[in-house]
């Protein structure tokens, strides 16, 4: 009679949809019962919410004993014994054996404890939603019955909703009122998916965007009609926006109280002129953001099959502006010493001083046959990749007509891999 009745309840509380709850659980006392896989998922999340967690269970995941050897958790090495729930607020029975399971939960159900279930959850008081977190957005997926539960379209549409808000695809915009501020984003080498997630994200709640060249312009066709792109484009010779223009044009956009994105091609700082820009908005008392991007230096190589290291072949790589040639009297690099190198030698923006490089070079000592790759327009569907040597790169970019923006490739790994 006993086995009827609990499933002549069960039956009853399937008959309605799951209640949705954010649980408070700071400093409140939370079980675990089980130490193995399901804890190991479970607990940091517990862990980031605050809770007094106690974990009870003869043995433990070596990840989970690290969260007890780092204090994050109190572990009651022994199996689950009744009385284990008192004082609980939240229990979560993920234990191999069923018996205990049944023990736990029937001392859940007797103390009113919520009660999360792993090995059946239609035995639980609770079920743990799929979720998800989105710059400060937790985002729950729930099941709405036990008849109809489907736990991997469950995360599917969790992903799908936490994914959207993070590339800027599915935007929600903020209406409560925002701080005047600049987000520096690093837009990567080209391919628009090379964007990092949350300088999408920023790009999609943007009121202005002012962009440069080299930025990933595919996605500026994504904004919706209301964003305001404004041209920083530094076409190497021909017309420019002037430095201290596009930082006029950031401070006044800010101050009129829009979000304001400044996107740029690379990594904000990596030849970028980021901080001149973060300085002036420092000056100017504006709120700054930098968004880090994939520098161009690594990506590109990486996609035209190029590692800028390899066992064996390069410890290092050492990245360098070309856009003055190595005689000039402002040219800051040490090129004596970077012939001298063994390690991989990346060169950007130096397409036309390529000439005076590779001579220089030689000139103190680099090999002449050392292998050099030139990579136009990386990570891009125009790209195109040109090899040749420190003796011919002069020659080999002219006849194959290589344009900016291309990254340069000096050193043996030019030779690892595939073309």
């Amino acid at each position: 009679m006993a086995a009827e009745h609990v499933e002549h309840e069960r039956a009853e509380h399937d008959d309605h949809p799951a209640y949705p709850v954010g649980l408070r659980l700071s400093g409140r006392r939370v079980v675990v019962i089980g130490g193995g896989q399901v804890a190991q998922r479970r607990l940091p999340a517990l862990i980031a919410a605050g809770a007094d967690i106690v974990l009870v269970s003869p043995s433990a995941t070596p990840s989970v004993e690290a969260m007890a050897d780092a204090g994050e958790i109190t572990w009651n090495k022994r199996p689950y014994e009744d009385g284990d729930l008192a004082g609980t607020w939240y229990a979560l029975v993920a234990s191999s054996d069923a018996d205990a399971n049944n023990a736990a939960s029937a001392e859940a159900e007797r103390t009113r404890t919520w009660c999360v279930r792993s090995d059946d959850a239609d035995a639980a008081t609770a079920w743990t939603p799929a979720t998800g977190r989105s710059e400060g957005v937790t985002v729950a997926v729930l099941t709405a019955d036990v008849q109809g539960r489907d736990p991997r379209h469950t995360a599917a549409i969790r992903d799908a909703v936490v994914e959207g808000l993070r590339d800027g695809t599915l935007v929600a915009r903020h209406h409560r009122t925002r701080t005047p501020g600049v987000a520096l984003v690093g837009g990567g080498p080209g391919d628009p998916d090379l964007i990092t997630v949350r300088g999408r994200r920023l790009l999609a709640e943007a009121d202005v965007v002012i962009a440069d060249r080299l930025g990933p312009r595919d996605l500026l066709d994504e904004l919706p009609p209301h964003v305001e792109v404004i041209d920083a484009a530094k076409i190497p010779y021909g017309r420019y926006m002037a430095q201290e223009a596009i930082n006029n044009a950031l401070i006044e956009h800010a101050k009129a109280g829009k979000a304001v994105v400044r996107l740029k091609g690379g990594d904000p700082f990596v030849f970028g002129r980021g901080m001149e820009e973060a300085q002036a908005l420092a000056e100017a008392g504006i709120p700054c953001t930098v968004v880090p991007g994939i520098s161009s230096s690594i990506s590109v190589p990486g996609a035209a099959g190029i590692p800028v290291t390899h066992r064996g072949v390069a410890h290092e790589f050492t990245v360098v502006s070309g856009h003055v040639a190595p005689d000039d009297e402002r040219s800051l690099v040490d090129w004596p010493a970077l012939a001298r190198l063994r390690g991989t030698l990346v060169v950007l923006m130096g397409v036309d001083k390529i000439g005076a490089i590779a001579q220089t070079l030689i000139a103190h000592g680099k090999a002449a046959e050392t292998p050099v790759a030139l990579v136009q327009e990386g990570t891009t569907a125009a790209q195109r990749r040109v090899d040749a040597t420190l003796a011919t790169v002069a020659e080999t970019a002219r006849a194959a007509d290589v344009r900016p923006p291309a990254v340069i490739v000096i050193g043996d790994v030019v030779a690892v891999g595939t073309k």
